[in-house]
């Protein structure tokens, strides 16, 4: 793709997330939403291939279909209230159609089978934006709901995603897989504290958000798609081969990294209302997450697979000028537990 028109393209994705954070009327938001979705169809098929097509194909149905559910709740809110801007009392219908319209947006279980499939059949760049960028826009609709939300409709499905998120990525080999499993856990923690503290949930994107970008970074930057090719990774470059390690261990949530902030907070939160059985539950289905990230880990970093490369200090002489942004994405990813005390503002 020519330099002009992914610019431009990419142009329209961040202006219709903008459109979607700053509008305060149904429709606008409908708008940005498809703004950003018909210009996202090109990044998937940035390099064009069968398969490109395919994951193009299947994030433009799941997408549009849930556009429309989003149109049919704001009619109906309109046949209800007779306004168009965005009411703080939405009417329980209104409100489960938009909520499982974002659901499907986002992944969340049961509309989470597009998840794995489109990522896994796009480049690692498009797929860094799909998991990361793409979720902003639902997200900030969701907040902006918490209250009319029901509690008996977005649990489950929270619970559901977070079970299928740590279940599904056992069995995978394929890198870009494991981290659309891994987007759907997040997902599933994000929309179960949007209901008892929104601003909790701003906090585990922010965290999300930047976890996944340095590890996607990381993946290019190694040109791994698979467990197998991640695991010739020490060979080349043991230094980047030693920060792979330590971020998918934040990733799947092991104290003291960052990735154990959100899921520390999160419980505590839950247990402050006076939720027992919930947070027992994301714990324990949490333990999925780590055990498939602990076992990257372990392919990754502490073994050493035949390799015909006679030369293993090679890594030295690498150019990582083009890592500049690494170095500070790498430390908020993993070292931010000290500040844990100054997020105590979000209680």
């Amino acid at each position: 793709m020519k330099p002009p028109i992914l610019i431009i393209i990419m142009s329209t994705v961040i202006l219709g997330t903008m459109i979607v954070l700053t509008s305060s009327h149904w429709l606008t938001v409908w708008i940005g939403f498809e703004m950003n979705m018909l210009a996202m169809i090109p990044i998937l098929m940035k390099k064009p291939s069968p398969r490109a097509t395919e994951a193009s194909t299947k994030y433009l149905l799941t997408q549009a279909t849930a556009s429309m559910l989003l149109m049919m709740g704001i009619i109906i809110n309109l046949l209800h209230s007779g306004q168009w801007t965005m009411p703080k009392d939405l009417n329980p219908m209104t409100s489960s159609m938009i909520t499982i319209a974002l659901a499907m947006k986002l992944g969340l279980a049961p509309f989470h089978f597009w998840v794995p499939e489109v990522t896994q059949g796009v480049p690692m760049s498009s797929g860094l934006v799909l998991l990361t960028w793409q979720k902003i826009a639902p997200l900030s609709i969701l907040y902006q709901i918490s209250p009319t939300i029901n509690p008996n409709l977005l649990l489950p499905m929270a619970f559901t995603s977070v079970l299928i998120g740590g279940w599904g990525g056992l069995n995978q080999t394929q890198l870009r897989k494991i981290l659309a499993y891994s987007s759907i856990a997040h997902m599933g923690w994000m929309t179960t504290i949007t209901l008892y503290n929104p601003t909790m949930m701003l906090l585990n994107l922010t965290i999300y958000i930047t976890m996944t970008l340095t590890t996607f970074m990381l993946f290019m930057y190694n040109s791994a798609t698979t467990t197998l090719s991640l695991s010739q990774t020490w060979n080349k470059a043991p230094l980047i081969t030693s920060l792979i390690l330590t971020l998918m261990l934040s990733l799947g949530g092991l104290p003291p990294l960052s990735g154990f902030i959100p899921k520390w907070m999160i419980i505590q939160e839950l247990t402050k209302n006076e939720m027992i059985i919930m947070p027992m539950l994301l714990a324990t289905t949490a333990l999925l997450n780590l055990y498939f990230y602990m076992r990257l880990t372990y392919t990754t970093a502490l073994t050493m697979f035949p390799t015909t490369n006679n030369m293993k200090m090679k890594w030295q002489f690498d150019n990582t000028k083009k890592m500049i942004l690494l170095p500070p994405l790498i430390i908020i990813s993993t070292m931010l537990i000290p500040l844990t005390p100054l997020l105590s503002i979000l209680d």
